[in-house]
């Protein structure tokens, strides 16, 4: 039974499968029941996810977490990279004539919780699901390089029922997220760095006004869509469109070459 347990693909699956129900349970019935259960919803799924991973690595998968060594600097620049992404991309839908901003905020207090204790709760989560558990998991019995993209489209699927997903947004997903926040936690081997991404991607994206893969949440912004699709995500949000794609693949870019350079010093 040790082996079958210990097995890469075994502990991955019973990790990643066990914190995404607490999170499902924790940040969805937080949701139903209202702002105060939300943030205590959220917050108790990150830490029983944290605790989770450190249980499966250490009885099942038997191996040591350095990569859950807390870091402000990897945490911050996690944050950085998310937050510069996600505006960026945004600045240069709008300069296209795709979106149009207006400052709107309603009920400040209220929106800034909301953000950020969904963002705290999924970020965790899903990070130490897909980056830690899957990707970590996959990556012993294959390689990193396939790891990332087996995670990225498994990451791309988990999108797919949301509200006004396609086969596009799905695979824009895994592209620009997938495998860009895969990439990234091979670069600097620490989850902090991706649950910075996650956190400050998905945060600025809902505090802009615009949908978060689908889902839609008063921000202090009012973001109003102009044009084609392809340009604006539409009705599922940023995600959708092209331009996240093409900025994401620069960036995703700029971090293996950025590994292959430090690899042959």
């Amino acid at each position: 039974m040790k082996r079958f347990f210990g097995f890469p693909i075994v502990w991955a699956l019973i990790g990643a499968a066990s914190i995404i129900l607490v999170d499902g349970i924790g940040i969805g019935g937080g949701i139903a029941l209202g702002l105060p259960f939300l943030i205590a919803g959220a917050l108790l799924a990150a830490g029983l996810g944290f605790v989770l991973y450190r249980v499966v690595m250490r009885y099942l998968a038997r191996r040591a977490v350095p990569e859950l060594r807390f870091s402000s600097r990897e945490l911050a620049g996690g944050m950085l990279l998310g937050c510069g992404f996600l505006v960026s991309s945004v600045a240069i839908v709008a300069a296209l004539g795709g979106y149009s901003i207006a400052w709107h905020p309603v009920d400040l207090a209220r929106t800034l919780s909301f953000a950020i204790a969904l963002n705290i709760g999924a970020a965790v989560c899903e990070e130490l699901a897909f980056r830690g558990f899957l990707l970590q998991g996959i990556a012993q019995i294959t390689s990193p390089a396939l790891a990332v993209a087996i995670t990225a489209l498994l990451f791309g699927g988990i999108h797919a029922s949301n509200p006004d997903a396609s086969l596009w947004s799905s695979l824009a997903i895994a592209i620009e997220a997938g495998v860009l926040m895969g990439a990234a936690f091979v670069w600097r081997r620490n989850l902090w760095f991706v649950i910075g991404m996650h956190f400050a991607w998905n945060t600025s994206e809902l505090l802009l006004g615009i949908p978060v893969s689908g889902h839609r949440e008063p921000g202090l912004f009012v973001t109003t869509v102009h044009g084609n699709p392809w340009l604006t995500g539409g009705d599922f949000g940023v995600e959708a469109s092209l331009v996240p794609v093409i900025v994401s693949a620069v960036v995703t870019a700029a971090i293996v070459a950025r590994q292959v350079t430090s690899a042959r010093r």
